[in-house]
This record gives C-alpha cells, structure tokens and sequence, in this order.
C-alpha cells in the first residue's frame, strides 16, 4: 500500500487499535492464471498465546482466523504461502463546504492497516477448534455480552469439521490514516467538527481520530 508520509500512523499502537477494533478483515492471497486472486472476509484475531510487545511495523506478530473449508481459497491456502489482511476503520466523505475556501475539491478521510504475512494451516480437530473458542471468547469480551459458550462446545465440535483454521505470522504491516492531516489546522478543525456532528458512527469515530492526531 502507498502511504504518504504525512499519513503514516503516529506510532504503532495505531494500527493495533485498528485491527483489534475492526477484526472483520478482507483476506487476499494470489491466485492462478485462470481465477486470478483469491478474497475472503473473515474475522482475525491476536493469538492469545503470543507474547511480548508488538513492534512499530508489527513483524513478529500473530493473527488466528477461519473460513468455511468449501470456500475454493482453503485449498488455495498453502502453509509457508503469503497473504495479505487488509483491515478497514473509520472513514467519510470530505465536502468541499467543510472548507470555507475556493477553489477546493472533494475527497475521502480512511484508515486502513495492510498486514503481511506467511500462513500456518491447522490440520487437527482440535487446534481448529481451539481457533473457533479463542475467536468467540475475544469477541464476546470486544464486543459482546460474554456469552458462555460451555454448554455449546459440543455443537462446536460438530460443525468445526467443516472449518478451516490458520495462522499468519506477520512479516510487516502498513497503515493508511489519511485524516486531512495536509490541510491547515483550522481547515482540519472545521473537518473533524463536521464529521462529530453526523449521525453516522464512522464518521464520529475518524472524527475521534482527527482529534487524537499530534499538533
């Protein structure tokens, strides 16, 4: 991903927020000459069992995902192959009235974090199902009502059969927070007020971003 040096992250914790706030990810892997690149959105995870810091560029880090085994992409998977995991956050549209000045043109405010990585198939029943238990117990703690799933275990092991569970060590990551950061301070003020006071939830959230930007 191209990323102008003005919207770079301010630091790494950016893109972990990012990630760990916008888990649904768009999963690309390349394809053949005949059906071209493969894409799947699935939810990822951190594994839980990974430990220490992340780094600025999130190398080293590990990711936990799944798809449906009939999806033509778990057999395009192979372990030791590369993906990218593209995740996307807050984002709106920019009217040039926000402006206040002549000429102007319109754009977009985005954030999005492109991971790269090399993958791990999980062959075993278990493992798939460790995957399954470990998404649902992040999610339902992010975004839930901590549902308990022990009395559903059992219901788990009968459809993860049909499952496909990976690993992606991640090799290095890019993120894209494009907050009208070139604009000057007031003109950027008057954006991020704009985008506070619509109703739409992406845009309060970059509006929320806008404000957490340095200087």
């Amino acid at each position: 991903m191209f990323v102008p040096g003005h919207y770079r992250e301010p630091d790494g914790s950016w893109m972990i927020d990012l990630i760990r706030s916008n888990p649904l990810a768009l999963m690309t892997i390349n394809g053949d000459s005949d059906r071209g690149p493969f894409a799947t959105h699935l939810p990822v995870i951190p594994d839980p069992e990974m430990t220490g810091d992340w780094s600025a560029d999130l190398s080293d880090a590990v990711l936990l995902g799944h798809m449906n085994r009939a999806n033509p992409q778990w057999t395009a998977l192979e372990t030791g192959g590369v993906a990218l995991l593209v995740f996307t956050g807050p984002h709106g549209y920019v009217s040039p009235t926000v402006y206040e000045t002549t000429p102007a043109a319109p754009t977009w405010n985005f954030t999005s974090v492109h991971v790269h990585g090399v993958i791990e198939k999980f062959d075993s029943i278990e493992e798939t199902l460790g995957v399954v238990q470990s998404t649902v117990a992040a999610f339902e703690g992010a975004f839930g009502a901590d549902w308990d799933m022990t009395d559903s275990i059992g219901y788990f092991r009968k459809i993860v059969p049909a499952v496909g569970a990976f690993r992606v060590r991640v090799t290095g990551a890019e993120g894209m927070f494009k907050l009208s950061q070139e604009q000057p301070a007031e003109v950027r003020d008057r954006v991020r007020r704009s985008f506070s006071e619509r109703e739409q939830g992406h845009y309060r959230e970059t509006a929320e971003l806008m404000r957490r930007l340095p200087g």
